[in-house]
């Protein structure tokens, strides 16, 4: 008789592992995994789990030849260019074994984190590239998007997690005309919310585990896109220390200096508004049906494409914050609607900052 399989939870702060703890952080920050010099993940599960995250499948003989291939192509590299010495164990790892060496410490543990950094940007650039190759609309793509989303989003809802509230849309057109015209660089490639996604939590204490949760189910951690977070809730260092269970793991969180908050740059935000966002490319496992309209060219690409997709995060309390004055969307969409204006008719150096905005940025934000 089988073990019957136990419903998915949230964690509580109180099971967060010092993995969990760094993927907050990077999210939060919009940090790079490049920069990062090892990952925190403990056996077989995790990292399996991190595996299936990345939109592999590792019992398919063809991801398993896909992922060799990667690993593969990254020791070439590196040898290539570099003439990066690798030891004969790391080269030969599985790439299980390359995770978990990558969590330890020493001199393979450094090899292994770097063949993952090249395979993590090598396998960025063949989704991108399929994506392009593919004869797809922006509208097929992203019906593909909202379906994964929506599976994952849907089963927390249907499993009772603390999610009072999920909007998921496309940005219309006009909206996207609007932004632009906003937008001293006024380039469309900068529009990172075509696709956006919103969850409210129930309380505030929610938010933490409510992105680990995401970060295992729906997008990885290494694809959070960086200097595209948004954090004006948590004073990270902070509210960590105010955690018996979290305290103790700062000192072991990698290099970089924590900001209190993750500032924006768009000058028709009120000061007073309050939130969390951040930008994913988000790997998605095209159906067999799509990826047989590719071309000859695409062949060995893989299956997975990555799709640019905005999410924002917040609890209810501050989400009824928010809808009160200078901070509410009807506000900053007249200050908005009213800059562009002036912008059209002036030129830019009349769309002045608006009273009730953000000031200068210490942080660029798209």
């Amino acid at each position: 008789m089988t073990e019957e399989k136990q419903p998915e939870r949230l964690k509580r702060l109180e099971e967060f592992t010092l993995a969990d703890l760094e993927t907050v952080r990077l999210i939060l920050r919009g940090d790079s995994v490049i920069d990062w010099h090892r990952l925190n993940l403990q056996g077989e599960d995790e990292v399996r789990e991190l595996l299936i995250a990345q939109e592999f499948h590792p019992d398919e003989p063809a991801d398993r030849t896909r992922m060799e291939w990667l690993k593969n192509e990254a020791v070439s590299y590196l040898r290539r260019h570099f003439e990066y010495p690798i030891p004969k164990p790391v080269e030969r790892a599985t790439i299980e074994e390359l995770l978990l060496l990558a969590s330890n410490r020493g001199h393979r543990q450094t090899c292994a984190c770097t063949i993952l950094k090249c395979m993590h940007i090598i396998q960025h650039l063949e989704g991108r590239e399929l994506l392009f190759l593919l004869p797809l609309s922006d509208q097929e793509i992203f019906h593909v998007v909202e379906e994964k989303v929506y599976r994952v989003i849907g089963s927390m809802l249907a499993g009772g997690f603390p999610i009072t509230e999920f909007i998921g849309g496309r940005k219309n057109k006009d909206s996207l005309y609007t932004k632009l015209l906003s937008k001293q660089d006024t380039v469309a490639a900068q529009i990172y919310d075509k696709l956006r996604f919103r969850i409210v939590t129930r309380s505030y204490d929610d938010i933490f585990p409510v992105m680990q949760y995401l970060s295992k189910r729906l997008f990885p951690f290494n694809y959070v896109i960086p200097g595209q977070s948004i954090n004006s809730m948590f004073p990270f260092r902070e509210y960590c220390k105010a955690n018996a269970h979290l305290r103790p793991m700062l000192p072991e969180m990698q290099a970089g200096k924590d900001l209190d908050y993750t500032p924006t740059d768009n000058r028709f935000t009120a000061d007073t508004y309050k939130i969390i966002h951040f930008v994913v490319d988000m790997p998605v496992r095209l159906p067999r049906k799509l990826l047989e309209r590719a071309p000859s060219s695409a062949w060995g690409l893989g299956p997975v494409i990555f799709v640019i997709c905005e999410f924002q995060i917040i609890d209810r309390e501050t989400e009824a914050n928010n809808e009160r004055g200078e901070a509410s969307h009807a506000k900053y969409k007249e200050r908005q609607k009213k800059a562009v204006m002036r912008r059209l008719q002036l030129g830019m150096r009349e769309m002045r900052l608006p009273p009730g905005s953000s000031g200068p940025p210490s942080r660029r934000k798209k």
